[in-house]
């Protein structure tokens, strides 16, 4: 049976959005505990989707957890890029981050999707650039801006990841508005803090494009421990990419 994103991810993103909730700053007039809730939660959803994908899928998840609490330790922890309501790392967002990786690679693999998506890249992809070009005229928000347009940059080089990473972006849209409207994390007025040149919104609104290093770690780690699965992998890609509607 083929997994379907509406059966698995929208509830996974309302469990996600309940979880970040419950960590919220409002929350902790009730509860000082609700960011292990969190963590709980978004733990139980992780299994549950890891246990319905992929092999494939699952082994790329699990590299993910592994490679988001690397960054996140270092963006967050170590260069000061975010900080999180209690200045630490909490475990329900490495978890988060490979479920979103997952949530998207299945969208792009439902039929309907596949049948329209130039139509869906011509919507979003302008989409993404009116919605970083209104962040940076109303939240003077450069670095968000030019994280967009590393987007940009990126999909003139690799123009077969538009329909992966233009859903990707919205995707972290979602999150990070949610993440920072009930301020379970929070981003500096200027890049890293540090750099007065670099204003950034809270969000900054192209933050989205940190999932290509976050995708490039995932497949190289596991090319690197499956070599023959990771050329079967790539072919199928390929020839999906090949067949696929124009």
């Amino acid at each position: 049976m083929t997994l379907k994103f509406t059966h698995i991810y929208i509830p996974a993103m309302l469990v996600i959005w309940l979880g970040l909730f419950i960590d919220s700053t409002w929350m902790t007039q009730y509860i000082s505990y609700g960011q292990g809730i969190t963590n709980i939660l978004v733990a139980a959803v992780f299994l549950w989707i890891f246990f319905q994908v992929s092999k494939v899928t699952r082994t790329l998840m699990f590299f993910g957890v592994f490679i988001a609490y690397a960054g996140e330790v270092t963006l967050s922890l170590g260069l000061g890029m975010y900080t999180y309501r209690l200045e630490n790392v909490p475990h329900y967002v490495p978890l988060g981050h490979a479920i979103v990786y997952a949530g998207v690679y299945y969208i792009t693999k439902e039929p309907w999707i596949r049948k329209h998506q130039q139509a869906i890249i011509r919507t979003l992809y302008p989409a993404m650039i009116l919605y970083s070009l209104a962040w940076l005229v109303l939240a003077n928000d450069v670095f968000g801006f030019i994280c967009m347009l590393v987007v940009v940059l990126l999909f003139k080089r690799m123009p077969e990841t538009k329909l992966f990473f233009l859903f990707m972006f919205f995707m972290v849209v979602y999150l990070e508005i949610l993440g920072t409207h009930y301020q379970c994390w929070i981003w500096p007025p200027v890049w890293f803090d540090v750099f007065n040149w670099v204003p950034s919104a809270n969000p900054p609104s192209g933050i989205g494009v940190v999932y290509f290093a976050f995708d490039a770690a995932c497949l190289l780690g596991y090319k690197f421990l499956n070599l023959k699965k990771w050329r079967r992998f790539r072919s199928i890609q390929r020839a999906q990419l090949s067949n696929a509607p124009t």
